[in-house]
C-alpha cells in the first residue's frame, strides 16, 4: 500500500501507513506497545486503589501479542506474579507463579499454553474467576458476560482485548466494586505508537526506543488521569467517564469552529 501510494505521488511517502518494518520507516517500540500502554494504565489504577503491584497476582486471558507481552512486562518490570494464563485451547495455573517467558516458549513449541510442565491445566472459566489483583482479558470479545461477571474476584480488570466485557456485565462489575479499565483506554498504546510512527515519518526522524516508551507513558498516564477525574467527579464507572471526556472534546472543537 505504501509503495502504490508513493508511486501515485511520485515520491516516497512512508507516513501514509503505519505498522511498517523498521527498515521501511517503522517505529521502535511498536511490538509491545499495546501491552506496555496497558501496563501504564494498570500502574495508575493500582496507585488509585492502593495496590502494590510488586506483590500483586495477575491472570491473563489470551496469550497472543497483547497477552504474552502484558504477562512478561508486569513480571519483569513491576515484579507482579503471573499465576494463570490461557489461550484458545485452555489455561494453566500455578499459585506460586509462572515464568511468562518459558510459557511463551512452550506455546511456540507446542501450539498452546496447556500442559506446561510447571503448572496445572485449568478451564478458561475457572481462570477468569480466580482471586487475583489484576485480570487481563486479552483475547476475545464478550469474554465477561452477565453470567460470569458476578464470579469475577479481580480488583482490576484491564481490557487489552476489544470489547471483552458486555454492557450487562459492565454494570455487574461496577456494582461489585471491580475497577474496569475500558478497552479504548487500556489498549490504546498500539495506536498511540502508530501515531508516533506517523510523526517520525513526517519529520523524517527516528526516535530511540527509550524515547518512545517515555512518550507513551506520558500519553497513557495523562489519558488515564483525565478519565479518572471525570469518573470521580460524576461518580460513574471509567467507561462512561471515558465517553464524557471524548464527547466533551468533540463538543469543544465544534463550538470553537462555530458549527453550533
Amino acid at each position: 500500500m505504501m509503495d502504490e501510494y508513493s508511486r501515485l505521488k511520485g515520491c516516497n511517502t512512508p507516513a501514509v501507513i503505519t505498522g511498517k518494518p523498521l527498515a521501511l520507516g517503522g517505529s521502535l517500540g511498536r511490538g509491545d506497545a499495546t501491552a506496555r500502554g496497558g501496563m501504564f494504565t494498570i500502574e495508575e489504577a493500582a496507585k488509585h486503589l492502593g495496590i502494590d503491584l510488586a506483590k500483586a497476582t495477575v491472570a491473563v486471558q489470551g496469550y497472543g501479542n497483547a497477552g504474552s507481552y502484558i504477562a512478561m512486562l508486569m513480571n519483569d518490570i513491576l515484579g507482579s506474579k503471573i499465576i494463570a494464563v490461557s489461550d484458545s485451547k485452555g489455561g494453566i495455573y500455578n499459585k506460586q507463579g509462572l515464568d511468562p517467558h518459558q510459557v511463551l516458549q512452550h506455546k511456540r513449541e507446542t501450539g498452546s499454553v496447556i500442559n506446561f510442565p510447571q503448572a496445572e491445566n485449568i478451564g478458561n472459566d475457572g481462570m477468569m474467576e480466580l482471586e487475583v489483583n489484576v485480570l487481563c482479558p486479552s483475547a476475545l470479545e464478550s469474554s465477561i458476560t452477565q453470567g460470569n461477571a458476578p464470579k469475577i474476584k479481580a480488583k482490576i480488570v484491564a481490557e487489552l482485548a476489544n470489547g471483552p466485557t458486555t454492557p450487562e456485565a459492565d454494570e455487574v462489575l461496577h456494582h461489585n466494586g471491580v475497577f474496569v479499565i475500558p478497552d479504548f483506554l487500556c489498549n490504546a498504546g498500539g495506536v498511540t505508537v502508530s501515531y508516533f510512527e506517523w510523526v517520525q515519518n513526517i519529520y523524517n526522524y527516528c526516535w530511540d526506543e527509550e524515547d518512545v516508551h517515555q512518550r507513551l507513558n506520558k500519553k497513557m498516564t495523562k489519558a488515564f488521569q483525565a478519565v479518572l477525574s471525570e469518573s470521580l467527579k460524576h461518580k460513574v464507572n471509567m467507561r462512561l467517564a471515558g465517553y464524557i471526556v471524548a464527547v466533551a472534546r468533540v463538543a469543544e472543537a465544534i463550538r470553537l469552529r462555530g458549527w453550533a
